[in-house]
């Protein structure tokens, strides 16, 4: 008989080496992806979608995930744009070219490829950036799967790449998917923002004072038509990080510290089952040719792989960057397919760019699913074989 004494510190030590592992965050997002289309196909299925739906202070559970939760995804992007363009992997032109060039190609071509298929299509043409994201946490997740074998340098590289891809689909859904705009409460959020602003500027370093602006610049967004997790990023922009002599006790880092686990393991979890969740009943072979999901598959699996190595390959012949210390062209093209994982952002843009319209978003969802699975078996595979035969 086990001795449930010595039997739980093991547990216990296996769980905290678990989520330590950067593999973690993005295998709790599979399981959330998958726990929700199974549940999305079964007889909870009904409960499932009313309870997205039922409305608790003004709005439903699903605009609190989307609109609320992902404000605080958002904030944590937001840090870490900060905290790697000042200081880390971003803070220099030479480890921003190669990850820049990629990130610009890898939303480029995907975008193109959407807006080829769905061409002279007005209803499905918003959809075009939803191949545009990479999964940080998705991607990260299938690489440190490969183990010690993979190159630091590749799994830097790929990091920096989906963070500017997080800046650029950030500037994306502030000019594109904000509409009917509230003036006044455009003018409260600006006013808000401003006095985050000086409070920076003044070094302010507890946290709190920011926290609380932030609930408000979060309602006045909420009520201005601009996207309201918009204030998330904008909120991280405004909380210092302090200079090297005061790294310890830094008010950003000590924030991003603190929100990391919660983020990986509550926020995004929670909003990929509110969100992966999509019947497959009634759905062919047909159904996959169709502009949207075809648009989004081909942008994420194609797209991505062409984008992300054509402009590193330009960037690195030109001389504008160098390939990552201790890879091969042949291992950036497998990290190439491994951006092709857009699963958070992207099913969050195809909420923005088709609202009120829950078929074309099942079909975001289904589109978003194959191009992201494809991406990962095809990469993880390449990068296999290629890092076996170092």
């Amino acid at each position: 008989m086990l001795n449930p004494n010595k039997e739980t510190p093991r547990a216990l030590a296996v769980l905290a080496s678990f989520l330590a592992s950067e593999s973690a965050g993005g295998i709790v997002l599979m399981v959330a992806a998958l726990a929700a289309i199974v549940v999305a196909n079964s007889p909870l299925a009904t409960f499932y979608f009313s309870a997205l739906h039922s409305v608790w202070g003004g709005l439903s559970i699903e605009l609190w995930i989307n609109d609320g939760l992902m404000a605080i995804f958002f904030l944590m992007v937001g840090l870490e744009i900060k905290r790697e363009v000042l200081a880390g992997g971003l803070a220099s032109w030479n480890q921003r070219a190669l990850p820049g060039f990629a990130a610009a190609g890898g939303m480029l071509v995907p975008a193109l490829i959407y807006v080829g298929i769905n061409l002279g299509n007005a209803e499905t043409m918003s959809g075009w950036a939803i191949p545009a994201a990479t999964d940080i946490a998705f991607a990260l997740g299938v690489l440190s799967l490969l183990g010690k074998r993979v190159p630091t340098s590749l799994k830097v590289f790929l990091a920096a790449l989906a963070i500017l891809d997080d800046l650029g689909a950030v500037t994306i859904i502030a000019l594109f998917y904000s509409t009917g705009l509230n003036l006044p409460m455009l003018g409260a959020s600006f006013a808000t923002l401003a006095v985050l602003i000086v409070m920076n500027r003044m070094g302010v370093q507890r946290l709190l004072p920011y926290l609380l602006l932030g609930l408000l610049l979060w309602f006045f967004v909420l009520q201005s038509g601009v996207h309201a997790t918009l204030a998330g990023v904008a909120l991280a922009l405004c909380i210092p990080l302090g200079t090297q002599q005061e790294e310890a006790r830094s008010p950003l880092l000590f924030l991003e510290e603190k929100m990391h686990y919660w983020v990986a393991f509550a926020v995004v979890p929670v909003f990929g089952f509110a969100n992966a969740g999509v019947s497959l009943a009634g759905i062919t072979l047909g159904n996959l040719i169709d502009p949207v999901p075809l648009g989004v598959a081909l942008g994420l699996f194609i797209g991505k792989q062409v984008g992300v190595f054509l402009a590193a390959t330009l960037a690195i012949r030109t001389g504008l960057a160098s390939l990552p210390e201790g890879s091969n062209r042949v291992q950036l093209y497998g990290v190439a397919l491994l951006c092709g994982i857009g699963f958070t952002m992207s099913l969050f843009i195809g909420n923005l760019a088709f609202p009120g319209t829950p078929e074309l978003i099942d079909e975001v969802k289904v589109g978003v699913l194959l191009g992201s699975i494809l991406s990962a078996l095809v990469g993880v595979i390449l990068l296999r074989s290629r890092l076996a035969k170092r």
